[in-house]
């Protein structure tokens, strides 16, 4: 797939989910990656982690994985607060679950809550964090009002609004 080319268009990644809403990140201009989120019936986003959830990244740039796990620790402290042993066993974990990511490709993160978070490239499963802190604040990055990307955020509960169902 070339940068500027839409991501292919996929099935809901887990059975009975549906789209909720999509947008993109840029910095200085630049996309760096479009997401999709796909809920549960009856998420609630001011309750985003009691529900079963799956968002897809879909990178337009390339990315190590460590620097992804990097970054995302540094996001995840805006949602909530964590120890520097949290931080660095974390860090570590998502670094060996994520594989580097190049202009193209698909990066799902599958949320299960109490258990933690799969991650899935291009539909393949590539690894696990088995930890329900850890998830709950690594969705928070792009769920959590405390979000550094609000207008990304917004754009991805757009079919949510308070009280739909």
């Amino acid at each position: 797939m070339n940068v500027g080319a839409q991501p292919a268009e996929t099935g809901t990644p887990l059975p009975g989910m549906q789209l909720a809403g999509q947008g993109s990140l840029r910095f200085l201009g630049f996309e760096i990656y479009r997401a999709r989120l796909w809920v549960s019936p009856g998420f609630q986003p001011e309750d985003y982690a009691a529900h079963p959830l799956a968002l897809e990244l879909a990178y337009r740039r390339d990315f190590t994985a460590q620097a992804i796990a990097q970054r995302s620790i540094e996001e995840m402290r805006r949602v909530g607060p964590f120890t520097a042993q949290q931080a660095t066993r974390w860090q570590q974990a998502l670094q060996a679950a994520l594989p580097d990511v190049k202009a193209g490709d698909r990066l799902t993160g599958l949320y299960r809550p109490g258990a933690g978070t799969v991650f899935q490239l291009q539909g393949r499963t590539v690894g696990e964090v088995a930890d329900p802190a850890f998830a709950r604040l690594f969705f928070g990055i792009w769920l959590s009002p405390q979000t550094s990307e609000p207008g990304l955020r917004q754009s991805l509960l757009a079919a949510r609004t308070p009280g739909q169902p």
